[in-house]
């Protein structure tokens, strides 16, 4: 068997023009489960840990909340997570029964609520360092506003825009996933599972158990833990390019297809040629697994994943 965990971008659940419908997000989910039926269907070996953003989801639900303030309390970042794994959860189950049954798969599906440890002693918890832009963009007058009512840390993410100012909150290092054991016991089992969405709720450890903080994790990075954790033969980023790029956006631009040694790629990132807001992430996150497992870490397109995992597609990283 190969134990494969697939790690979805934003694109799988909603695309960038569209308002965020129900029926715009399930007819995404559903696409995006017909092509995961239709890559297990190629390899019946494969078992399968699938993970995804919320990027999206959970800004919604925080404007929702923040409309709402006046007659509903409104829920912290952990408790916003905790609803998003479930919506988008909820999403994929249900389209993933569906494609199984189209291609007459014979497994379950699970979606795991889902919490990351993080330390309170990373350096984003520490005075003005958050890195993680979340909610709606502001005007400096509606920023310092926010700061001083809530305590906000607020940052002018788009220099150049009158209201590009936005809210940001630690994004710290993943450390361990809390239902790790639970995930490997059902992908042992058969079951397709479906965890560490949008990367987790964020807790810190305390005498008294686990406590949700104010945060979001890179869902990237957080795949990467899982699939350590869970002993994934591979970790298959799924996006909507169909490799990592060098010179990205110049006439020399150079698409990395095929395998690329650890040491080769850490050069590459190192020089800069990834984007910290777009690939730089994926392509950490990838180094990561591959360092840690020396395993392999796939980033490839969705619509290419058959391809990928038969060598042809994608950018492969290696030990």
């Amino acid at each position: 068997m190969v134990r494969i965990l697939i790690a979805l971008g934003g694109n799988a659940i909603k695309q960038a023009h569209e308002s965020g419908t129900k029926e715009e997000q399930m007819h995404n989910c559903d696409v995006t489960s017909r092509q995961i039926a239709k890559l297990m269907k190629s390899d019946p070996s494969l078992e399968v840990v699938i993970t995804h953003g919320n990027g999206p989801q959970s800004g919604n639900l925080a404007l929702q909340q923040d409309l709402a303030k006046a007659v509903i309390p409104p829920q912290p970042l952990d408790i916003v997570g905790a609803m998003t794994q479930g919506q988008i959860g909820y999403m994929f189950q249900n389209r993933l029964q569906a494609a199984f049954k189209a291609e007459g798969i014979h497994k379950p599906v699970v979606c795991m609520i889902n919490q990351t440890i993080v330390s309170r002693d990373d350096k984003e918890f520490i005075g003005e360092n958050a890195s993680k832009p979340v909610g709606n963009f502001m005007t400096e007058e509606e920023a310092m506003k926010m700061k001083a009512e809530k305590g906000w840390i607020v940052k002018h993410v788009k220099p150049t825009e009158v209201k590009g100012w936005r809210r940001v909150v630690p994004c710290p290092d993943p450390l361990r996933n809390q239902e790790a054991e639970t995930a490997a016991v059902l992908v042992k089992a058969g079951v397709v599972v479906i965890a560490s969405g949008g990367g987790g709720i964020p807790v810190v450890e305390t005498e008294d158990g686990l406590e949700g903080v104010e945060a979001v994790i890179d869902k990237d990075l957080a795949g990467a833990c899982l699939a350590r954790a869970v002993e994934a033969d591979i970790f298959m980023i799924l996006t909507d390019v169909d490799s990592a790029v060098l010179n990205y956006g110049k006439p020399e631009a150079k698409k990395l297809i095929g395998e690329v040694h650890l040491d080769e790629m850490k050069k590459y990132f190192d020089e800069g040629h990834f984007s910290a807001g777009s690939m730089g992430p994926k392509v950490r996150a990838c180094m990561r697994h591959v360092e840690f497992t020396k395993k392999r870490a796939i980033i490839a397109s969705l619509d290419e994943a058959i391809e990928a995992l038969e060598g042809k597609k994608g950018t492969h990283i290696v030990p």
